[in-house]
């Protein structure tokens, strides 16, 4: 089947059971007759952008934070108020500080923002590192990032 195809089914599985392994994942699409590996799954959702984030029933699940609809970025921004401690910058470098497991649910927020000023960043399960060009750069973008969090 195509990837196309493949991809929407992807997304489906995802919005209706709590999928937390690319291995969960791919049985799931293997019962459906999609032939796929593990390798395919990886890349499958690098492309759709999923990203895991705290589930109801397992620790994690796969979820898909990017749309055009304003709802999935308002659901963005609530994921991201919701997880966030702290927001600190020293210099260049901006730390924020997550509830466990939630390091990369915060930086695909940021990266959903798409500051020109952001050179980089970093997310560990529950800290979120971001390089900005200048200090005076990392001193406003944090203060942005906390309105976000408020």
């Amino acid at each position: 089947m195509h990837r196309n195809a493949r991809q929407q089914k992807i997304l489906e599985i995802i919005a209706v059971n709590e999928i937390d392994t690319q291995e969960e994942l791919c049985a799931e699409l293997n019962k459906l007759n999609f032939n796929v590996t593990q390798a395919t799954i990886s890349r499958d959702i690098k492309d759709l952008k999923l990203y895991k984030v705290s589930g109801t029933k397992k620790k994690y699940r796969y979820a898909c934070l990017e749309s055009d609809d304003d709802s999935v970025s308002g659901k963005m921004k609530n994921l991201f108020r919701e997880c966030v401690q702290t927001i600190n910058f020293a210099n260049n470098i901006i730390v924020i500080k997550t509830m466990r497991g939630n390091g990369s649910t915060a930086g695909a927020f940021v990266d959903s923002l798409q500051f020109k000023e952001v050179i980089g960043s970093v997310a560990g399960d529950d800290t979120l590192l971001i390089v900005v060009d200048t200090n005076e750069n990392a001193a406003r973008i944090a203060d942005k990032l906390r309105e976000y969090s408020i």
